[in-house]
């Protein structure tokens, strides 16, 4: 493809719209994943996180025709993907805050392995969009920067101001895992005539995510009720 042919330019306007519509999962993890860090490390979690999360993308979009051949990938993502998403709501070594205390290097991992695994429909997009083109591959996922970092940063301020967007967070990453899930190709056979086996994997993978962090979170929360009593 010419580079700046007309050809060329609607494929990074193509990319540019796949990393708008797909960067909200990504501003959700690495919002939940930094707000309970100190207020000074939190922009720098959210930069260094997305940046890491840019890095492992890269490498995933120039290997994505290797990653096409990995059977099961999208299941095994989209069950780590669940794991993830109840750890961001789960109290965590004894404290109520998740994940997130881990650190500043935790809510890096956290990051960076959640980014990973909800990547996949954006790294098949955008070489999709590219055409092959690595110039255009690497510009869409430099794009993508701003556009995640921005996200993440307004995320984190709804969360400060209203606590319960932790939980909406979540779930947003439980369905995340169900559309991985749900298009496993090996399980086309289970899921493709069966509607509402689709829209009960959904239901279950969210709905449980949710409760199991509300319950644990209510149990870490029993003890420290009955002390100050």
């Amino acid at each position: 493809m010419e580079l700046f042919s007309t050809p060329w330019w609607s494929s990074l306007l193509a990319i540019v719209l796949i990393d708008l519509v797909l960067a909200g999962d990504n501003a959700i993890v690495i919002a939940l994943a930094a707000r309970s860090l100190p207020a000074h490390l939190q922009k720098k979690a959210i930069v260094w996180g997305t940046v890491g999360a840019i890095v492992v993308r890269t490498l995933m979009t120039v290997g994505v025709v290797w990653l096409l051949r990995i059977p099961g990938l999208m299941l095994v993502g989209g069950l780590a993907l669940v794991w993830i998403a109840y750890r961001l709501l789960a109290p965590h070594g004894g404290t109520s805050h998740g994940v997130a205390v881990n650190g500043f290097w935790g809510a890096m991992k956290t990051i960076v392995i959640a980014d990973a695994l909800m990547g996949v429909d954006n790294v098949l997009g955008v070489a999709g969009a590219a055409h092959g083109s690595f110039d255009l591959v690497v510009i869409g996922l430099l794009i993508s920067v701003p556009i995640v970092v921005w996200g993440s940063t307004l995320v984190l301020r709804w969360v400060e101001r209203f606590p319960v967007i932790t939980y909406a967070g979540a779930g947003v990453l439980a369905f995340t895992a169900g559309k991985m899930i749900v298009s496993e190709p090996l399980l086309d056979a289970l899921y493709d005539p069966h509607l509402l086996l689709r829209l009960a994997t959904y239901v279950l993978l969210v709905g449980g995510v949710i409760g199991a962090g509300w319950w644990a979170a209510r149990r870490a929360a029993a003890p420290d009720a009955r002390s100050l009593a």
